[in-house]
């Protein structure tokens, strides 16, 4: 993989880790991508397999263990249909599952914030409506939440230019 494979990933992943320091009660998950060692898979069900697993993550934030927050970053594929199938295939899920945590499901806390962040970088500004776009797709999003059953509440759809407000969201879950 090139060094350039993931710049957004990396710097998404170097600014939570900066916002979440060791001292507090919040865990930072990181796939690969984003400077961790591992795949952050979801599961609808309690039980780990090839059935029940819904997706894979870039990062979770737990809090005394529970499922505080998800992140997930679209590099290249901005559209509404991968927009919508991850938060979707997310929202279904109840658990993470990993042997790193001795493969015991880890539930999602009552109330869970998805964060889902686009690239803009490729993008002309001016030149294109996906910015629109994307402000109209979170607020149809946050108009069918909660989802029955989900335990995702709250969504935010952030572009790359948008990374300063990761702080104050990150202030909201502690």
């Amino acid at each position: 993989m090139s060094e350039e494979a993931h710049v957004i990933h990396k710097k998404i992943g170097e600014i939570l880790r900066k916002a979440i320091p060791a001292s507090s009660s919040l865990t930072l998950l990181q796939d690969v991508a984003c400077g961790g060692k591992q795949h952050i898979p979801l599961f609808c069900r309690p039980k780990k397999s090839r059935i029940n697993e819904c997706c894979n993550v870039d990062m979770l934030i737990l809090k005394h263990n529970r499922i505080k927050g998800i992140i997930e970053i679209e590099e290249s594929n901005v559209k509404p249909t991968q927009i919508c199938g991850k938060f979707l295939t997310s929202a279904l899920s109840k658990y993470y599952i990993h042997e790193s945590e001795g493969n015991k499901p880890v539930e999602m806390a009552d109330s869970v914030v998805f964060i889902q962040i686009v690239d803009t970088s490729k993008l002309k500004r001016g030149k294109t409506a996906k910015f629109k776009q994307w402000k109209t797709l979170e607020d149809s999003i946050n108009c069918i939440l909660p989802v029955e059953n989900s335990h995702v509440k709250q969504y935010k759809l952030l572009t790359s230019d948008d990374l300063g407000q990761l702080d104050a969201i990150i202030r909201d879950i502690s």
